[in-house]
């Protein structure tokens, strides 16, 4: 039986789920407006322990430096970089952001959460081999791309790639990318350390403390009924903005607040595994993250890549991702969810994605039936001389693929991103879909603010500025200022020793920040 409590708090902002998109959130209103009440609700019994945890993430700091899938071979056979541009753009606001976080103290040691590392786009056969010196050479001319270099030669991606050019039979052409001034980034230490900051500033973290209801109240409020999963007593809490930043489980809240524009929305969950390296000499050839080609019928997030990662202060191997699948929503979520997520109005989109995705289906199935065997198979692919014995198979994180219909691609549109979902009067907003999605957290974050703020945005204005100095400019079109940030916030975060055209001393380069 439910216990009802007879007491409703009230607070300005209710966050639900902490993981890296609420903490984002949280740190930028605790500094934009700091006496504004804000409570998190999180259903586990920490913070960034489902889709932001580090065991359950990439962590690759996706700046579209080595992911091929950003890149698009046109049918004249120029390559489109545009997406890739675009993502690097937003990755760059993270990067600020951050950088600020450490100058003002919020946070303490950027080597706890990022760490510098080359980014590699590796590929083999003649035609492959084309198209990424097609995509080098796009690339390799815009400012947000500057030191990446290309080599076909086997002799040069032995220095640069040992482990995996040890003991290789080189029938075919190969080639590869390398930039340095990549990252890998702990997106659940950064949750962690966020968190740190705005428990430490009144803000309110309630764990084991799970969503029930959302609706709208006669005087424009939200009011949520929350259960408290140790005493099982369900309180009332209302609100005047809602964001659900639930991971997976973000989908069923929207659909529970009943606003139009979460109508004809599906969710489709994929399931992910990497090889886990427990051989620490094996670990320490390799460093750096390198990025493949999906498989012919694969999905972009199937691209397979052989990572370094920094865990618990540790070096790491990481390889895959292979695709599983579960109805879950969420590691730790219901067997019924994804049945439970098709309502009347998103039903024939669910259908129609059905009969659109066979392919995605069938290669689902193939990757569910692989063995552990035939999976090291795929990771020799890499590294020619890979012993079963010293890689172990752990699941990755729960993602749900957005399903809706668009102008492009009709009904049922399987969407591969990060998508926000907001009330047309800003009330409320949800955050759906996966990759990029922690490393864009930030921009993600600020068109959150933009769409559901609008009444303070300008007044805002220039303390957005004052932590994300490049807030409505273009990199691309100010190359000085993007190599002045760049080259700063490396400094500030660690990274430095990578930075394009990183000099010790900024001094010539400020000139062209204050300018701007």
């Amino acid at each position: 039986m439910v216990k009802m409590s007879n007491r409703e708090t009230q607070t300005d902002v209710i966050l639900i789920g902490a993981g890296i998109m609420s903490a984002t959130l949280g740190t930028l209103l605790k500094e934009l407006v700091p006496d504004w009440k804000i409570t998190v609700f999180e259903k586990l019994p920490d913070v960034g322990e489902e889709s932001s945890n580090e065991w359950n993430n990439a962590g690759t700091g996706h700046a579209a430096l080595c992911e091929l899938n950003y890149t698009v071979e046109k049918p004249d056979g120029s390559v489109d970089i545009s997406k890739a541009v675009n993502i690097n753009e937003q990755f760059q606001i993270s990067r600020q952001f951050w950088s600020y976080l450490v100058e003002s103290k919020r946070i303490q040691n950027p080597e706890d959460f990022i760490m510098p590392l080359p980014h590699m786009s590796y590929v083999y056969g003649e035609r492959n081999v084309q198209f990424l010196k097609k995509r080098f050479e796009a690339l390799s001319q815009n400012p947000l791309f500057e030191g990446m270099e290309f080599s076909d030669d086997p002799e040069k991606l032995k220095e640069w790639i040992p482990l995996m050019m040890e003991d290789r039979t080189v029938t075919e052409p190969i080639a590869a990318t390398k930039i340095d001034s990549g990252t890998d980034v702990n997106f659940g230490e950064l949750t962690r350390l966020l968190f740190n900051h705005l428990k430490d500033n009144q803000v309110e973290v309630h764990y084991n403390h799970s969503v029930n209801t959302l609706k709208r109240t006669n005087d424009g409020l939200w009011e949520l009924k929350v259960k408290n999963l140790d005493s099982g007593i369900v309180e009332r809490q209302t609100a005047k903005f809602v964001f659900i930043g639930a991971g997976g489980g973000s989908l069923h809240l929207l659909q529970k607040s009943g606003i139009p524009e979460g109508k004809n929305i599906g969710g489709f969950p994929v399931s992910g595994l990497f090889l886990v390296c427990n051989n620490q000499e094996v670990v320490e050839q390799h460093h750096a993250k390198v990025y493949g080609q999906a498989s012919v019928g694969a999905p972009p997030m199937s691209v397979p890549h052989l990572d370094t990662r920094y865990i618990n202060n540790k070096k790491s191997l990481l390889f895959g991702p292979f695709a599983g699948f579960s109805p879950k929503f969420l590691k730790t979520g219901s067997m019924f969810d994804l049945v439970t997520s098709v309502k009347p109005d998103n039903l024939m989109t669910m259908l129609a994605a059905g009969a659109k995705e066979m392919s995605l289906t069938k290669y689902l199935i193939q990757q569910v039936m692989q063995s552990k065997e035939q999976r090291m198979e795929e990771l020799r692919q890499f590294i020619p001389n890979a012993k079963s014995e010293d890689w172990e198979l752990v699941v990755a994180g729960q993602r749900v693929q957005v399903i809706k219909d668009t102008v492009e691609g009709g009904k049922g549109t399987l969407q591969f991103g990060t998508e926000v979902v907001s009330a047309s009067d800003g009330s409320i907003a949800a955050l759906l879909g996966a990759s990029p999605g922690a490393s864009t957290a930030v921009h993600v974050m600020l068109q959150v603010l933009k769409k559901c703020f609008p009444q303070h945005i300008n007044e805002w204005e220039s303390k957005i500025k004052e932590m994300i100095p490049s807030y409505k400019v273009s990199l691309v079109e100010n190359p000085d200022l993007f190599r002045e940030l760049h080259a700063s916030t490396s400094k500030t975060l660690g990274l430095s020793e990578h930075s394009p055209n990183s000099d010790d001393s900024l001094d010539e380069e400020s000139k062209v920040f204050e300018q701007v």
